[in-house]
């Protein structure tokens, strides 16, 4: 069921999408509003779809005229992506504008190329202004084909090999905790992108992770819960145990492959490293 939060800020977005012109032809609610899981801090998402690429400055003309104000954007300029922020009655926005024909090659390469949290934001999507491009693309997302899982599989599997064991104890020195977290950090979203794609389900953001992987049916016990334990552990190598253990149980559930066998061999000799050099 919604959150009150979300109803509220699924109105104030629908007022935006009815206020845009004309040449907007589907607004897209993404975000933890379109999944009915806002709170107090969350922020609108929207995808614009325009007819034709605009420019940044008439995406921000547009997007004042529809109500937004104190008017910003950020990423990478000069794309065929345009990034509006603002505020709307005190709430923030965000406003992701594509034109038609980038929309329809952006959704067709979700199917074939790099993970991208823009399909999740899409299967999970609500229609506030549609010629019938949302209900097509969630149509074509509902298949998540078997070689596209397995590749992903493998490539989250990738950097679990090919070095020394004993190499991972070289981030449990003294003064190296950036390097530590860097690393488990990583490890733990590979866990995540396996699962996912073991799962057949598209890659989401990490915010809510345990309410994300609470419907997961192929999963090892406590995933959330283990990663916040690793990542919030004062002892490295009680960190690095805690994680190396899920991530081991993680890919001994994924398909055989060449990443994947070297993974599974070499977790259990970095288990057994870290499980010696721990100390008492």
């Amino acid at each position: 069921m919604a959150t009150d939060r979300s109803l509220e800020l699924n109105k104030l977005a629908q007022r935006i999408a009815d206020a845009l012109p004309p040449v907007v032809q589907e607004v897209v609610l993404t975000g933890s509003v379109s999944r009915g899981a806002a709170d107090e801090v969350s922020d609108i998402e929207m995808l614009v779809v325009t007819e034709e690429p605009l420019e940044l400055e008439t995406c921000f003309e547009h997007a004042a005229a529809a109500g937004l104000e104190r008017l910003d954007t950020w990423g990478p300029q000069g794309t065929p992506t345009s990034r509006v922020f603002g505020y709307c009655e005190g709430v923030p926005v965000e406003l992701v504008w594509w034109s038609h024909d980038f929309a329809e090659s952006s959704v067709a390469g979700l199917l074939a190329g790099p993970e991208s949290g823009s399909a999740d934001a899409l299967a999970n999507g609500v229609a506030l202004r549609t010629i019938g491009l949302l209900e097509r693309w969630q149509a074509e997302l509902r298949e998540y084909p078997a070689e596209l899982a397995a590749a992903r599989i493998e490539d989250a599997a990738l950097t679990w090999g090919g070095y020394a064991p004993e190499g991972m104890l070289t981030i449990t020195r003294p003064g190296e905790r950036l390097v530590l977290v860097e690393r488990m950090v990583d490890d733990a979203t590979r866990v995540l992108r396996i699962l996912y794609a073991l799962n057949r389900v598209w890659l989401p953001t990490t915010k809510r992770v345990a309410a994300r992987l609470e419907g997961l049916a192929v999963k090892p016990d406590r995933v959330a819960e283990r990663i916040e334990e690793a990542l919030t552990e004062p002892d490295p190598f009680r960190a690095l145990l805690v994680l190396n253990e899920l991530q081991l149980e993680t890919v001994e559930l994924a398909p055989s492959g060449p990443n994947v066998d070297r993974a599974r061999a070499w977790l259990a000799q970095v288990l057994e490293v870290l499980r010696v050099g721990s100390p008492p």
